[in-house]
């Protein structure tokens, strides 16, 4: 078992401040008291990830304490094993340590850092079940909301209460590369629908409004996002709507399956509507 002045020291190898309470909180245990070991002069001197292979050496060393029968203890040294695998992959070295490096094999070259995705969505919630979703970094003007609003009415969709939409902008925090720019978009924009449970929300459908070449890269149109766990519609963006009467007519049949899909009356696909 790894005591507590070690796991600090593991901690401030690798460069990672580890904050202790100075006030004992209402109600809170009492803090066990110890000595606190300081660590060896030559080891300060050192750079973090060598000060670290000598504790994880240290820890390989010491004697195993011998089992009882009624305890099976964890063999000594494989947490200490653990941890010098993830810093050589840290370092870019053999994950399995001096003794595979004679050609066993290497471990995985990182991926390239990358430029991340850069997209903007409008997002709102239909009577907390349907998701409406719009490129671009701004609010719907009032004809296309108004249109909006009547196109669902007109079918029993949601409430004349209406609702209200709201700003998503990925990347959340700019100056940053990552590895998969992809997939880690995805996991932003699937974090912001499942966060927004606590308000209620319990997404079943998401309509897509339109389309643009920034969300091209992340595949959120119909037929495409299994990724969003949710039957994905993608039509044409409301100010097309709002100023083409083909483009309305065009959008009739699929408002009637909108209505039975509101009420739990999903038909079946016929090749008719294919």
């Amino acid at each position: 078992m790894t005591t507590e002045p070690q796991r600090l020291q593991y901690l401030e190898a690798m460069g990672v401040t580890a904050w202790v309470a100075r006030y004992q909180l209402p109600n809170a245990r009492l803090t066990e008291v110890c000595e606190w070991p300081l660590p060896e002069q030559q080891h300060e001197t050192a750079a973090p990830a060598e000060r670290l292979h000598a504790l994880l050496d240290e820890a390989e060393a010491a004697p195993q304490r011998p089992a009882t029968p009624d305890i099976i203890l964890p063999t000594r040294g494989t947490a200490p094993r653990r941890a010098r695998e993830l810093l050589g992959l840290a370092a870019g070295e053999d994950a399995q340590g001096p003794d595979h490096a004679a050609g066993q094999g290497t471990a995985e070259t990182p991926q390239p850092l990358q430029e991340p995705l850069r997209f903007a969505l409008q997002i709102a919630c239909v009577a907390q079940r349907w998701l409406i979703v719009l490129p671009g970094g701004t609010e719907p003007e009032a004809i296309e909301q108004q249109l909006l609003d009547n196109l669902l009415q007109s079918e029993g969709i949601g409430s004349h209460a209406g609702f209200a939409f709201e700003s998503f902008r990925w990347p959340l925090i700019e100056g940053q590369s990552v590895e998969a720019p992809q997939e880690e978009a995805r996991a932003g924009l699937r974090a912001f629908i499942e966060g927004t449970h606590r308000r209620g929300w319990v997404p079943e459908r998401l309509l897509l409004f339109g389309t643009s070449a920034a969300l091209e890269p992340l595949g959120l149109a119909e037929n495409g996002a299994d990724w969003m766990g949710l039957p994905v519609w993608q039509g044409p963006a409301l100010a097309e709507l709002a100023h083409s009467a083909e483009a309305k007519r065009a959008l009739w049949p699929t408002l009637l399956k909108w209505r039975q899909q509101w009420q739990g009356d999903t038909p079946e696909p016929d090749t008719a509507d294919a």
